[in-house]
């Protein structure tokens, strides 16, 4: 009954939010890209499971995907951090009644488990079953499958859910994840391939409905669960107390900025607001997180083949704009009042926001060095990308200071309110995140390799150096809406 209540309560909160009424016109687009992007994985799981079998007549297409199961894994990881946001839930009402702060974490755990997220993999793997299991296994197969990677899935969910936890409370805790994708890779590839052989095996276990495969799984996620309640815990008390930290160990006033004028001041307080709060630090150490991943997985096989090079090497540069630009003005909404005070400030707010993290691009570029020395990607491929980044990506991103008017909390995180964001902010990064890909394949099979990486540099070299134009159309836009925009800041403080 209070998992119930704590249900209805959330609804009701998302239906009383000021963004509520404002953000329907941009949930429209949201569910469509949704029902795009399942499409796109239907015709991905049919491609497969008639592309495996012609390819691989000596084995079964089943079998094939089973061994790559943990890549499928990785790459659902490392998507969670771009789309997958931490569940919240407003406990200090509850504080006042007779509920335990136990049972709230448990509907928390209950809620990310049960997340929607967890089974749009499904939409790959269930037109796959139909193909490769049902004509030995029936209907039975292909159930007892789709269940078996759900669960998997699941399981991701909390592993992942552990992760971002400790990563946001402290930037070291970015080891566990490396070291433990680093050990399976370092198996895999050195010991016989005992990873894939397992998973395999994993597979046809949930072929066949063997409870062994399920048990086992369940053991994991419980297993996962009581670490996250454990750590959440620990993590929940330290919010709610709210202890005041008077003790300032260093003060960084970045006084080597103050030649560049106001665009400097406003670089400074970028950089203060990346390490000085809560949110947007955890934020940025993810980002950094998923930079060297990304990185690392270059120097893998798996991603010898054009579309694996090019959607690592793209996401490499874009995914810290992708995490951090998509809440442009949505931190600022804590004090934009004070920021409005001044003419043309947003205007140079928004140009230092946009140098620093086109000026951030820099460290993925020499993270890849090494892999351009060995000639997995080439040196106009790195460039081009990066400069993609800068120019194309960006200004997708950036149209959201427009629109963004919800404000984002700087330091709440577990104890917060339910973040209902806005559905053009999720539209945005949903373009964000594919249409770079659509283009660069496009362009590949259109002109060939070389020539699309031409095009690609010439397309983002034109507006990164003409951002200074788009910039300022984009702030024109955001004074016409100023005081819509305000309003919503102040209602989401």
């Amino acid at each position: 009954m209070l998992l119930k209540e704590l249900r209805k309560h959330g609804k009701l909160a998302a239906k009383r939010h000021p963004m509520f009424e404002k953000n329907k016109f941009g949930k429209f687009f949201l569910y469509f890209m949704k029902l795009f992007w399942a499409g796109y994985f239907i015709f991905i799981g049919i491609l497969l499971g008639l592309g495996l079998a012609e390819g691989s007549p000596t084995m079964e297409p089943y079998h094939i995907l089973n061994k790559g199961i943990f890549i499928i894994l990785i790459i659902d990881f490392l998507l969670r951090f771009a789309f997958q946001k931490t569940p919240t839930q407003e406990i200090k009402p509850y504080l006042l009644l007779p509920v335990k702060k136990n049972k709230l974490l448990n509907f928390l755990l209950l809620k990310s488990g049960a997340d929607t997220y967890n089974a749009f993999w499904l939409f790959m793997i269930v037109p796959f079953a139909f193909i490769t299991v049902l004509k030995f296994f029936g209907i039975t197969g292909v159930i007892t499958y789709c269940l078996g990677i759900y669960l998997l899935m699941v399981l991701n969910n909390f592993w992942y859910l552990m992760c971002r936890t400790l990563v946001n409370e402290k930037t070291i805790f970015v080891l566990i994840p490396i070291l433990f994708y680093s050990l399976l890779g370092v198996a895999e590839f050195t010991l016989g391939n005992p990873i894939s052989t397992f998973t395999m095996n994993l597979g046809e276990l949930f072929i066949k409905g063997n409870l062994l495969g399920f048990i086992g799984v369940l053991i994991v996620i419980l297993g996962l669960v009581w670490i996250n309640r454990y750590i959440m815990i620990k993590n929940l008390y330290a919010e709610l107390a709210r202890t005041e930290d008077t003790k300032v160990k260093h003060v960084s006033e970045y006084k080597f900025l103050e030649r560049y004028g106001e665009v400097g001041e406003y670089f400074r307080l970028e950089l203060k607001l990346l390490f000085r709060n809560k949110r947007s630090k955890s934020m940025f150490r993810l980002s950094c997180f998923l930079i060297i991943m990304l990185t690392a997985m270059l120097f893998t096989p798996s991603y010898e083949g054009p579309f694996g090079k090019s959607f690592v090497g793209i996401y490499n540069f874009a995914i810290l704009g992708i995490m951090m630009l998509t809440q442009v003005m949505s931190f600022e909404g804590n004090y934009l009042d004070g920021l409005m005070s001044r003419k043309e400030s947003i205007f140079n707010l928004l140009r230092a926001k946009y140098y620093f993290y086109s000026f951030a691009v820099i460290v993925p570029f020499i993270l890849m060095i090494p892999v351009i020395v060995m000639g997995k990607i080439s040196l106009l491929m790195a460039v081009s990308y990066s400069f993609f980044t800068t120019g194309f990506i960006y200004f997708i991103i950036l149209q959201l200071a427009v629109y963004n008017n919800k404000t984002t909390p700087l330091n709440e995180s577990l104890a917060g309110r339910q973040s209902t964001g806005t559905g053009f902010q999720s539209l945005v990064s949903l373009m964000a995140f594919g249409v770079p890909m659509l283009v660069i394949n496009f362009l590949r099979i259109a002109f060939g390799e070389t020539t699309s990486l031409w095009i690609l540099l010439v397309i983002g070299m034109g507006l990164t150096f003409t951002s200074h134009l788009w910039i300022r159309n984009i702030y024109k836009r955001f004074m016409t809406r100023r005081y819509k925009n305000m309003e919503g800041f102040r209602d989401t403080k």
